[in-house]
């Protein structure tokens, strides 16, 4: 499919750059002076995410942006871009966006875009008013932009090549309608987390951070703490409680009484703090408002298994993996599924 001219992939990469570079600008100052009546648009944008979805509170939604704001800079992009090849033949890339955290699909819009591409967009039900916030931004500060690309509310019916996040069960569906096509299609992951029982306080709450920011629904976030046979499971308690304001979410206090009454009815071990329920278990996934544990006596074994999971995997934390603290925070290349998706797109 041909694009017309004017389209994204006639700028240049210092263009490219230069536009996202501004995108950064702008939603930092945005951040910056959210409560002056400047913004009250983006205050209304915030408010309304939540109002459309009850887990998308302020405080995640303004981390969220603060990250692309720090993110979205001309070096930190120019070294993102410096090992790919850019396409001389611009295809339509559908992307079909997760909407499980804030913005969770908009590192496929910077990919398939700074590639030379046409975005198709179908953004999830769940998180359709902040990646047209971000999409507006950009227009607003590269106006050439208006024509890289479209947002579908339905399932694009014209595309080249299509990227595709979902669960395991719509990521099957995925493959029976979109196989025909070049495609990556991803499915449930999870992360967890590994201590060898000498984290400081300060790690120790910021992996409190990579398991309770979004509420724990990412699929970066962890879910699972192997910990060795002797750990006191009172360390991440403590590490937990400045997290508390969790319970002010309806929704995640409402998953809290459901799982804690589910654990006691099946008579399973259980502790407890009105933060987490902590929870002895070989499965990796966990409901949210739990958090599993399992404790290890040899490294090596440990690791032989968790190697047998990690299809099941997006992230490893620990002190030789990704540090405390940045689960949420992964750099532009830590590719999600550990699938390259800007060589999959520099190669259509």
């Amino acid at each position: 499919m041909s694009l017309r001219e004017g389209s994204f992939a006639a700028m240049d990469q210092k263009q490219r750059i230069d536009a996202f570079a501004r995108l950064g600008e702008r939603l930092t100052h945005i951040l910056n002076h959210i409560t002056t009546d400047e913004h009250e648009r983006y205050r209304a944008s915030i408010a309304l995410a939540f109002h459309k979805n009850g887990w998308f509170t302020e405080r995640e939604v303004k981390f969220a942006l603060s990250y692309w704001a720090e993110t979205l800079n001309k070096d930190t992009l120019e070294a993102f871009l410096e090992p790919y090849a850019y396409t001389n033949s611009p295809k339509k890339v559908g992307l079909i966006l997760a909407g499980n955290i804030p913005l969770v699909g908009y590192h496929d819009i910077l990919c398939t875009l700074l590639t030379g591409h046409h975005a198709v967009i179908k953004p999830s039900g769940s998180d359709t008013v902040l990646i047209q916030l971000m999409m507006e931004l950009l227009v607003e500060v590269e106006p050439a932009a208006q024509g890289w690309f479209t947002i579908h509310q339905e399932l694009m019916k014209e595309y080249d090549a299509v990227i595709a996040t979902g669960s395991n069960n719509s990521a099957r569906y995925f493959e029976q309608y979109f196989g025909k096509v070049p495609n990556i299609i991803r499915r449930n992951r999870t992360s967890i987390a590994v201590l060898d029982g000498t984290e400081s306080e300060e790690e120790m709450q910021q992996l409190m951070e990579d398991a309770l920011l979004y509420f724990g629904l990412g699929c970066r976030n962890v879910t699972k703490i192997y910990v060795p046979e002797d750990y006191d499971l009172n360390k991440i308690f403590a590490a937990s409680v400045p997290f508390a304001y969790v319970m002010d979410n309806k929704k995640y206090a409402n998953n809290y009484a459901y799982h804690r009454t589910l654990l006691m009815m099946q008579q399973k071990e259980v502790l407890e703090n009105e933060v987490l329920l902590l929870t002895p278990s070989e499965e990796i996934f966990s409901p949210v408002s739990v958090l599993h544990y399992e404790r290890y006596n040899d490294l090596n074994a440990l690791n032989d298994t968790l190697q047998a999971l990690e299809d099941d995997i997006q992230c490893r934390v620990s002190k030789k993996d990704v540090s405390f603290g940045m689960a949420q925070r992964p750099r532009l290349n830590e590719f999600a599924d550990g699938v390259d998706t800007m060589k999959f797109l520099a190669t259509l």
